[in-house]
């Protein structure tokens, strides 16, 4: 009876986990009205200040072009600006993820488990789920591209 209503409670604890761990937090979130007018009024702020910083670099790249041509002395010089805009990546990390739920579990499994040492048991429990839960986590973060 008691290793019954230990994996039922096992169970239960991974279910909450992973009902808690959803990918899309806001799927449910539906905007107002109002939300969506400032929204809409934010994406076009945006956009005027991405293309006045892209004129801003053609400008400075047309007129370093035109101080070089003007140059007669034989020699070529060139300047490029890169301006790369790079993602900002939010959130944790699916390694992170992962091992923040694979250390939890495996301290409540090393726990019970360990009917002697329950402290033992969940420290051991959570450091091994928590490294192989990193190792998971980290393969889907190469296959992303995060890392």
């Amino acid at each position: 009876m008691k290793t019954l209503l230990s994996m039922i409670t096992i169970t239960a604890a991974i279910a909450v986990v992973m009902a808690a761990c959803s990918s899309n937090p806001n799927a449910n979130k539906t905007m107002t009205n109002e939300e969506a007018i400032e929204f809409a009024q934010f994406q076009q702020w945006k956009a005027m200040n991405e293309t006045a910083e892209a004129n801003k670099a053609y400008n400075r790249t047309v007129a370093s072009r035109k101080v070089s041509s003007s140059n007669k002395s034989g020699t070529m010089s060139s300047s490029t600006t890169n301006n790369a805009m790079v993602a900002k990546k939010k959130g944790w990390s699916k390694a992170a993820k992962y091992a923040a739920i694979g250390g939890g579990t495996g301290a409540v499994l090393g726990a019970v488990i360990n009917k002697k040492n329950r402290v033992a048991g969940g420290v051991i429990g959570g450091v091994l789920g928590g490294g192989v839960g990193y190792g998971i986590g980290r393969s889907q973060d190469k296959k992303d591209g995060r890392y």
